[in-house]
């Protein structure tokens, strides 16, 4: 880890505090490229431990029961600290566990997380003024919530003592990282073929799938014209204006939708405008009327209007529950 005090002893250690609804798969993409680097180069180069806030086994969004090693308040024997986390992580804040991070990042402990948790430092403060991602689900609402960080979409960020990272699988790259900065490229890359990761992606690289790939469409002209509607969800642009975005009459566009995406243009965009809105009903404090101007509605009835033909229900049940 580049930004390490060069003090830290061997094996270096690493403390997972398991959250609850933390998503299974980030966790064990960033605890098992240790393992294997302990395997590969035969000796104890990492070790690692997890905790949750009061010992307990903690539950994952999977529905899986993890027994952990100990508290939260062990946490500063650590070298290096990582918040997991995963849905539902704003219903998760917790003062007492913002303060244990606080201290161990005061002892000298690296602070990170996987997934969402960075929701979770960005709520103790540990953030602020950092570069710093998450899961592009959140990256919008973090930023939002938290106009002190600054927020980017990349896979993992490493800035000083602090270190994010993305969802999924994301945590191997920013792992593999980590050992080739530690120990060489050659193990790193030992490592990587263990996990049948064939190259390690950059901090930089994109954390979601070509959008071709997300929607099954390969048609150029209907990819840039789903690629501007969500880039534009704020200020929705006319149907007119898309099409002669790209080289569409605007019969071809409604053509090419219904044919490979089933629907009708506005309905499609007015899905992704409302996909956004639930989403920050959801993860943040804003009025229903500042969610209707964030994602391009006259008025606040006329989205509830829309939110409940949607989703079935009023967007104020999403806020309760």
């Amino acid at each position: 880890m580049t930004d390490s005090p060069p003090s830290l002893r061997w094996p270096r250690s690493f403390a997972f505090l398991l959250v609850k609804d933390f998503s299974m798969m980030p966790f064990t993409a960033a605890i098992e490229p240790l393992r294997a680097a302990n395997r590969m180069s035969g000796q104890a180069l990492y070790r690692w431990s997890t905790l949750s806030k009061d010992g307990a086994p903690v539950r994952a969004s999977n529905g899986a029961t993890v027994q952990v090693d100990g508290m939260l308040r062990m946490v500063g024997l650590a070298d290096a600290v990582v918040v997991c986390a995963g849905v539902n992580a704003y219903a998760q804040l917790d003062g007492d566990l913002a303060a244990q991070l606080r201290r161990a990042s005061r002892q000298g402990a690296l602070v990170g997380s996987v997934c969402s948790g960075s929701i979770v430092l960005a709520d103790a403060g540990l953030l602020d003024g950092r570069r710093c991602t998450g899961h592009w689900e959140d990256l919008e609402t973090l930023a939002e919530n938290y106009p002190a960080l600054d927020v980017t979409k990349s896979i993992y960020e490493i800035d000083g003592n602090r270190f994010t990272c993305s969802g999924g699988t994301a945590p191997l790259d920013l792992m593999l990282h980590f050992i080739g900065q530690d120990f060489g490229r050659d193990l790193a890359a030992q490592v990587a073929d263990q996990m049948l990761h064939h190259s390690a992606r950059a901090a930089t690289g994109p954390q979601r799938l070509a959008l071709s790939e997300r929607t099954g469409v390969h048609h150029p002209g209907l990819l840039d014209v789903i690629g501007a509607m969500e880039a534009n969800i704020e200020n929705p642009l006319p149907l007119p204006a898309l099409a002669e975005h790209a080289g569409l009459s605007l019969r071809q566009l409604e053509r090419h939708f219904a044919a490979q995406l089933g629907q009708r243009p506005a309905a499609y965009y007015r899905g992704l405008r409302l996909g956004r809105a639930r989403q920050l009903v959801q993860q943040t404090g804003l009025s229903m009327l500042e969610v209707a101007v964030a994602t391009g509605f006259s008025s606040a009835t006329h989205f509830a209007r829309e939110y409940r033909r949607l989703f079935g229900h009023a967007p104020s049940q999403d806020r309760g529950g």
